[in-house]
């Protein structure tokens, strides 16, 4: 029988959950007909992109080489897709030293991801968009923190001392509880006073955490301002320049540094693969995550504009919802190749999590109409729990 062959574009949480449940889905059924499983990427490694802030802070990994996440039989192409000719049932793309090929397939899923949304470069300051940018962060604050300790003068010194975090989303929050601990730490064994660290966040919206309750978000704001952030609501910085910020309002603040996280934007390269995308750039997809117009290709992820059928909302973007796309996702394949009736997609309970410095965190769950919150280490256990399983860890 004709060998199956199934490739998945991107090494990101989607793109690796694909691989695992695609793999056990279809394993048992070899003798029907053999799976090729392809995985291609840009990158020969996984890219624990929500860990972005750890480099920000220390020394931590965050990647992983693809080759140790999967068994034998999975192939790796290290390469990037430059178009899908779906008719054909077929890709092209190019490694990294400019050679072109094409590869056939019989079914295709898309998981390209996102990319972290970035300043303008006349704003100034340093975003959070990539390992590189984290270890300058790094680097920057504590360059800062020396300079504290020989600085003679007090307004000086206070400057060098106060970081500005500008945007207040989940990466927000976390990068600014981080980084209060481990500048506070330094501070510390250099002769400083650990108080004197100031790390405003600054949040263009009323409040915090607008998908959840205005009292989760009040308490996740206490929770933050113990750690040593302090939360600045309904101030939109415009520029960073020279040490010195300037808001919305005319106001400024002289600052040692300013980190962006401005959220996410979907993949750039979803522009010109050669599939349907919305006004906002996300891939089309119907309730069983099949790509419009496109025979034998499949998107999901935070590539992909996905709605529960059963209540209109959009899936959030979050490595929650893409590892439980990808287990859906092994279902709809195995259904569509044997002429089943696939599964359409069930959105994700409401349950967020957020770390808070180390082993210090918050979980939000709405169930059975009640709010379900866990505080503190078991809150931080949760949420290294949903890390590593996003990312295929034991």
């Amino acid at each position: 029988m004709k060998e199956l062959t199934c490739i998945v574009i991107g090494g990101g949480y989607a793109g690796i959950n694909a691989i695992k449940a695609i793999w056990k889905t279809f394993k048992g059924q070899e003798s029907k007909r053999k799976l090729r499983l392809i995985l291609i990427d840009k990158n020969s490694y996984h890219f624990r992109k929500v860990l972005l802030f750890k480099p920000a802070v220390g020394y931590e990994e965050i990647t992983i080489p693809l080759t140790r996440l999967f068994p034998e039989g999975v192939e790796f192409v290290r390469a990037t897709v430059t178009k899908i000719e779906s008719e054909e049932r077929r890709l092209l793309c190019q490694d990294a030293e400019g050679n072109k090929n094409s590869i056939k397939y019989d079914l295709l899923v898309l998981a390209v991801g996102s990319v972290v949304r970035q300043p303008d470069p006349e704003q100034g300051g340093m975003a959070l968009a990539s390992l590189d940018a984290a270890w300058k962060i790094r680097e920057a604050w504590r360059a800062n923190i020396k300079k504290a300790v020989k600085e003679k003068s007090a307004e000086e010194r206070q400057r060098l001392m106060t970081i500005a975090v500008v945007g207040a989303g989940i990466s927000g929050i976390e990068t600014s509880a981080e980084l209060a601990y481990f500048i506070r730490e330094d501070a510390l064994l250099l002769g400083l006073d650990p108080s004197a660290v100031r790390i405003k966040l600054f949040n263009a919206n009323k409040r915090l955490f607008l998908e959840g309750p205005a009292k989760i978000g009040l308490k996740l704001e206490r929770s933050l301002d113990a750690c040593g952030v302090t939360t600045l609501h309904g101030s939109r910085v415009l520029q960073e320049k020279e040490g010195v910020l300037t808001l919305s309002n005319g106001e400024t603040m002289s600052v040692g540094l300013c980190v962006w996280t401005l959220g996410l934007l979907p993949n750039p390269m979803l522009q010109s693969i050669g599939l349907p995308i919305t006004s906002e750039g996300y891939v089309v997809v119907d309730a069983s995550y099949r790509a419009q117009g496109a025979q034998g290709v499949y998107s999901i992820g935070d590539c992909a504009r996905i709605v529960d059928p059963a209540s209109g909302r959009v899936d959030g973007k979050t490595c929650k919802e893409a590892t439980a796309q990808a287990a859906r996702l092994g279902k709809i394949l195995s259904a569509d190749i044997a002429g089943r009736q696939a599964p359409p997609h069930r959105g994700f309970i409401d349950f967020f999590c957020f770390a808070l410095g180390p082993e210090k965190g918050m979980v939000w769950i709405h169930q059975w109409g009640l709010d379900i919150t866990f505080t503190g280490k078991l809150g931080w256990r949760i949420r290294k729990f949903t890390w590593d399983l996003g990312s295929l860890l034991k």
